[in-house]
């Protein structure tokens, strides 16, 4: 299969316009289509037709009880698809079109292969115009997970996914880097409290703030998980990551690895991180830096891309720096944790 890439940054052009018509009858035809929202690279099909989805599993080598977030353009169009709790709507009314995922009773709409078989949909309302411009073009609701071959670091370009899925797909619409850089904040909406499944941009304090409170999720969803990037070993690079929380441990690090000749590892860590270690002599071309210390939303935004340029330079070991893990801090440190994880 050809892979072709069209850029759509111009959302007003004649070619823009042309791309998503002919992505909109891909998708309809039960066709696989990569395209940008604020968060990552998806990998779109129609949410309503289980083949289709089928086809997403198939391309990323996903494991099949990973369920798929359904991504709409409109609360009426959500609604045909899920029954919206009380805290939904609040919860909607906040944050939608935006990166939250709600995971709501389904509709017999839903077809079992969207959902893994659980009686539970994920919905996502996204806000990148691209997005919503694609799922208004196909006229039906697209399930969509990371763009990327499953267990590999998320999407950020459209380069990205076709490194992970060229051959495998054959349309990628480029919008440019995404915005975030972290996947859409995953909860559980289908009681009086908000369940916290996967942390993102929208954060646990921003959660507590509007509900009165937020629970963490609990051993029977890790079993059988409601939503995406709860179960399997998520975002790793080929090299083994390690974690380290300032430039005085990650030089520690390093020194032990290099006094074992395991080789000079590669280091992802903040400006002011690096500006330290350059001083005691260390060459910039062993570091990739994501932005100044405290920074965390550059953090977020840089941190997919690191990890896959590493993988790109060959680098067998990697030492990431860490930041706190509070408000968007949860959400890179969720990630890393599981790029570092051997499970």
């Amino acid at each position: 299969m050809e892979t072709r890439i069209i850029d759509i940054r111009d959302l007003g052009s004649a070619a823009a316009g042309q791309a998503f018509a002919e992505a909109g009858e891909l998708l309809r035809s039960g066709g696989l289509v990569a395209f940008p929202t604020e968060t990552v690279y998806g990998l779109g099909a129609d949410a309503l037709n289980g083949a289709a989805a089928a086809r997403i599993f198939a391309a990323k080598g996903r494991p099949a009880d990973n369920p798929l977030i359904a991504h709409i353009d409109s609360l009426e169009m959500g609604e045909k698809l899920a029954v919206f709790t009380d805290l939904a709507g609040r919860l909607a009314e906040k944050f939608w079109p935006g990166p939250l995922t709600l995971v709501l009773p389904k509709r017999a709409a839903v077809p079992d292969a969207t959902t893994a078989g659980l009686d539970s949909v994920a919905l996502r309302r996204p806000s990148h115009p691209a997005a919503l411009a694609l799922i208004r073009a196909a006229g039906l609701p697209i399930a969509a997970p990371s763009a990327n071959a499953s267990g590999r670091p998320s999407p950020t370009l459209a380069d990205h996914v076709y490194e992970d899925l060229a051959g495998k797909v054959p349309l990628i619409l480029d919008g440019g880097p995404v915005e975030i850089g972290m996947e859409s904040t995953v909860v559980d909406a289908r009681g009086e409290l908000p369940v916290l499944l996967r942390p993102g941009k929208i954060t646990l304090e921003q959660l507590r703030e509007l509900c009165g409170g937020c629970l963490p999720a609990g051993s029977a969803e890790a079993e059988r998980p409601p939503a995406p990037g709860m179960k399997y070993r998520h975002y790793a690079p080929q090299g083994q990551l390690t974690l380290v929380p300032d430039w005085r441990a990650m030089e520690a690090c390093r020194l032990q690895w290099l006094r074992e000749a395991t080789g000079e590892p590669l280091l992802i860590l903040s400006r002011e991180s690096a500006a330290e270690l350059r001083r005691r002599g260390l060459r910039p071309e062993y570091m990739l830096v994501y932005g100044g210390r405290g920074d965390v939303e550059a953090y977020a935004r840089q941190a997919f891309a690191c990890l896959r340029e590493a993988d790109r330079r060959g680098a067998a070991r990697i030492i990431a720096e860490t930041v706190p893990e509070q408000g968007l801090g949860r959400a890179i440190m969720n990630r890393l944790n599981k790029a570092a994880s051997k499970k």
